[in-house]
């Protein structure tokens, strides 16, 4: 693989783009909005800046690596592309039209691997003309720094494809955890339900945000508290988790603490919002609750 195209310029696709360029392959990165693709370009030459800054990357390689990355708004882009990531938002309606807007662009070889952290890869693979060479491929955020890769088969794709995908996820570097086609695959099984009963901990009075964030930070060696980990990783993406959890395996204890739907619903989603369960507009996060 040479060509990665990656759909969606937040933190994700960003984080992949940014991996993949300074990995030494060509990368096509789109989205809908001239703006979101700039300041996903300058996020990506500023990470790598403080790659310099460490004396891990120098200078000429971060201009290789930004040389390395076109951007634009149309899918035509990704015609010669031998790979392309959807990291677009946590919902699934919104990946099946890309992923019908998409596949007209595609040559007939290339594979599609979703960044999806809990949606059914077997379910988005066969809104495709491709299913057999459609994976999973979940990055962990923040992706330049996060070694892990979860990847995940659906029930029609073909050992080449998944072992192509493979092979790359190695050779950026990354460590691979292959997890089955189940509700939120490894990470997300187990930690989206750990911060939903942080929440209920909290929505039953049972300790501050403070109390439980030191708790398990303490207690439990967690370098981020869960409450704090929630508002870093986005409530709403939070919550949608829980949504695929609760539907997809009918048990009562993957419900969604309704504190959690209550913070989603006032617009306050954490870090991207500058307001969650802590808020971010002075120098220090003040728990809100």
């Amino acid at each position: 693989m040479q060509r990665i195209g990656v759909i969606g310029a937040g933190q994700m696709g960003s984080g992949i783009a940014q991996v993949c360029a300074a990995g030494g392959l060509d990368v096509r990165l789109v989205d809908v909005a001239d703006d979101v693709l700039k300041r996903s370009r300058d996020l990506i030459e500023h990470n790598l800046g403080r790659l310099v800054a460490r004396g891990k990357l120098s200078g000429d390689e971060v201009q290789a690596a930004m040389a390395r990355i076109s951007v634009g708004t149309d899918y035509a882009v990704f015609g010669d592309c031998d790979l392309v990531i959807e990291a677009a938002t946590e919902n699934e309606e919104v990946k099946r039209e890309i992923f019908k807007q998409l596949v007209p662009h595609l040559n007939a070889d290339a594979l599609i691997a979703t960044n999806t952290s809990s949606i059914s890869i077997t379910r988005l693979a066969a809104s495709t003309d491709r299913p057999g060479r459609f994976v999973g491929m979940h990055f962990m955020n923040p992706v330049p720094v996060m070694q892990l890769v979860e990847l995940i088969r659906g029930i029609q794709t073909e050992q080449d494809t998944f072992a192509a995908v493979r092979e790359l996820a190695v050779r950026l570097g990354k460590t691979v955890s292959v997890a089955e086609d189940f509700p939120a695959f490894i990470v997300n099984r187990i930690l989206l339900p750990m911060i939903n009963e942080a929440v209920y901990t909290l929505y039953e009075g049972v300790g501050s945000v403070e109390s439980i964030d030191t708790a398990l930070k303490l207690g439990a060696n967690h370098p981020m508290g869960p409450l704090e980990l929630a508002d870093f990783i986005g409530l709403d993406t939070c919550l949608a988790i829980m949504h695929v959890l609760y539907d997809g395996l009918a048990d009562s204890k993957y419900r969604p603490c309704p504190l959690l739907v209550k913070y989603v619903e006032a617009g306050w989603l954490g870090r991207k919002t500058d307001r969650g369960f802590y808020d971010y507009g002075g120098e220090t996060p003040v728990p809100t609750r």
